[in-house]
């Protein structure tokens, strides 16, 4: 019941190896749920208690080690046989006297891998300070390095298969985005706008249906929207609100995100200007991008835009994107900044997301491309502009 072949699996692994021998390492314990699941298919809601897979130069498969009740979630949606699922007691869960990275190096120390270098993905969101203490109590003999997104940047080249299921999570999102534009109207709660985007994430299309994204909608209006990272509250819709909104298509943990903006009534001048020159810089950014461009080029298109019409934007204006869990779809290797000298490849995707926050109000405009041969390819089709709500379209042209 795995989604990619075993031979991807294999290749996967086969690379992550290729790297554990040229950062020395002969072990590696992978905790990210996105990496686990890149390595070997698992796929569950579990990661709120410790789990993990071991990579070993001198084993053939990875090994799972997870709750004992989420085993038989191994064996529907893991490639790898039998006898490498290895579930821990329940005695172990949330427990004071013993603790699942107790097992993990136990195991460790079963196949006899506890005296050489092991890797450790010491930044995952999931991998705890206690988890680390455990580790290094249990395996007295070993050597751990950081290996953090060791696994992260074999995962930023997608193949094909994986390219296809994010644009399935691209034709998802383009239609959960119009349910926003129609559900967004003056008194309605935000709440409720929230629960018909979720519902049009989750439900997909009449093809495909979406998984639940890494993050939730997070759908600002007023004032608020001069801040990023904001959820919904229960406010009404009020006429002159601006509303941020970013959402994300998720098929099989794999994400498309999408970001706009819509004004409810008649914009301001100010948020019209903004809007032009975000969608203009947006536009310059995506021209730059094919193969061999720099990351650090596409940011620079785009602050060449914003600066000369008098806007600073100082965060970074994107990231690779792709599989992933709660609480980030984001992929943590390549930013779109200065400074990243990360050379563009086919088969990468990104999320270039140009956000504005300003002094009590702001807009966001974002679009996810891939790099192809030919320079780049955006996979929404969302158009690129302020919509406007409860009043003519043409009012934002």
């Amino acid at each position: 019941m795995t989604i990619f072949s075993r031979d991807e699996y294999e290749q996967r692994v086969q690379a992550t190896k290729q790297r554990m021998e040229q950062q020395g390492l002969d072990t590696l314990i992978v905790t990210d749920p996105a990496n686990i699941n890149y390595l070997t298919g698992y796929d569950g809601w579990s990661f709120y208690v410790p789990q993990a897979i071991i990579v070993s130069l001198i084993l053939s498969e990875p090994l799972w080690v997870g709750r004992e009740q989420d085993s038989n979630g191994a064996r529907l949606t893991c490639w790898m046989s039998e006898s490498t699922i290895k579930p821990y007691a329940d005695y172990y869960v949330q427990s004071v006297v013993r603790h699942p990275m107790d097992y993990v190096a136990q195991v460790v120390r079963g196949y006899g891998l506890d005296h050489g270098r092991i890797g450790v993905e010491m930044d995952a969101y999931y991998f705890s300070a206690l988890s680390f203490h455990k580790l290094v109590q249990g395996l007295p003999d070993a050597r751990f390095a950081d290996a953090t997104l060791l696994v992260n940047w074999i995962r930023l080249i997608k193949s094909d298969q994986e390219v296809a299921l994010i644009k399935q999570a691209a034709a998802i999102v383009t239609r959960a985005m119009g349910t926003a534009m129609d559900v967004i109207r003056t008194g309605v709660r935000e709440c409720d706008a929230a629960a018909e985007i979720l519902r049009a994430q989750i439900q997909g299309t009449e093809e495909i249906g979406g998984d639940y994204p890494a993050i939730v909608p997070l759908i600002p209006s007023g004032v608020r929207t001069g801040t990023a990272h904001l959820s919904w509250i229960d406010r009404r819709y009020e006429p002159g609100d601006t509303v941020n909104i970013e959402i994300a298509g998720c098929v099989r943990r794999y994400h498309c995100p999408l970001a706009r903006s819509a004004v409810i009534g008649v914009p301001s001048p100010q948020l019209i200007e903004l809007s032009q020159v975000v969608a203009e810089g947006v536009t310059a950014a995506l021209d730059v991008v094919k193969p061999g461009s720099l990351a650090e080029d596409v940011e620079a298109a785009w602050q060449k835009v914003i600066q000369h019409y008098g806007y600073h934007k100082a965060s970074r204006l994107g990231y690779a994107v792709g599989l992933n869990y709660p609480p980030d779809w984001g992929e943590h290797t390549v930013s779109l900044r200065a400074g990243d000298m990360s050379e563009l490849q086919p088969n990468m995707v990104f999320h270039l997301i140009a956000g504005m926050w300003l002094d009590g109000y702001g807009l966001e405009i974002s679009e996810t491309f891939r790099v192809v041969p030919e320079g780049v390819e955006v996979l929404t089709g969302t158009e690129r502009k302020l919509f406007v709500l409860e009043e003519p379209q043409a009012l934002c042209s």
